[in-house]
């Protein structure tokens, strides 16, 4: 039976929701074993000991701890420990042991996915507005042959597919880089991303799969290891 949660907080607790809209999308598309989560990120979510986002404005509070509830959720699904979600000194999460997963925010919701690493060695989700790419970001976010003959719309997917796959890669390369490390192919609802530079363990050629989903104004996208 798919795991399904979602919660306000400050609003009367945790309120368990029917697997509808952005939570059904999310769990058409997770692996087999991964837990998911979403709240409200206007909302007032509790922090446990250890998690702290110290000189943020209040909205970016609100965000933070959104987003550790929604993977404290997520974690319920596959039977860990609601633990502390630090943030570590590179500013990524902080998973517990055994543990790999991804958050992802929009004004609206907040969405979380937890997978054993046992199962998975990286996983990564991004949710954004289904509006346009904006034209002065092209130029920094797809390669040459990404911009050839997409329109706005599209643009904005390989954006969301970049976004989940460096989540997904990071928990293995522990390496930032640029928009044009990778290139996106993006067929149906499915999209592949290939480095176009070596982020050692990944060479140049590699490839991370993920699915695209349209769904409730936004788009969604997961990259998985």
């Amino acid at each position: 039976m798919p795991w399904r949660a979602g919660a306000r907080c400050g609003l009367g607790g945790l309120a368990w929701m029917p697997d509808t809209g952005l939570l059904a999308a999310l769990r058409g598309i997770a692996p087999e074993g991964a837990g998911i989560g979403w709240t409200d990120p206007s909302a007032d979510c509790p922090l446990m000991q250890g998690e702290a986002l110290p000189g943020a404005v209040p909205l970016r509070q609100r965000e933070f701890a959104a987003g550790r509830a929604a993977v404290r959720m997520a974690l319920a699904g596959i039977g860990a420990a609601a633990d502390a979600i630090p943030m570590g000194a590179d500013r990524a999460p902080v998973w517990p042991a055994g543990v790999v997963g991804s958050i992802t925010h929009t004004r609206r919701h907040c969405l979380a996915v937890v997978m054993p690493d046992a199962l998975c060695r990286g996983i990564g989700i991004d949710l954004e507005e289904d509006t346009p790419l904006e034209p002065d970001l092209w130029d920094d976010i797809l390669r040459p042959e990404e911009r050839s003959g997409i329109t706005g719309a599209q643009a904005k997917a390989v954006f969301c597919a970049k976004e989940a796959a460096f989540k997904a890669q990071y928990a293995v390369s522990r390496t930032l880089y640029g928009f044009y490390g990778m290139r996106v192919e993006v067929e149906g609802d499915r999209f592949v991303a290939v480095f176009t530079q070596a982020v050692p363990p990944f060479a140049i050629g590699d490839r991370i799969n993920g699915r695209i989903l349209r769904v409730g104004g936004h788009v969604l996208t997961l990259a998985r290891l």
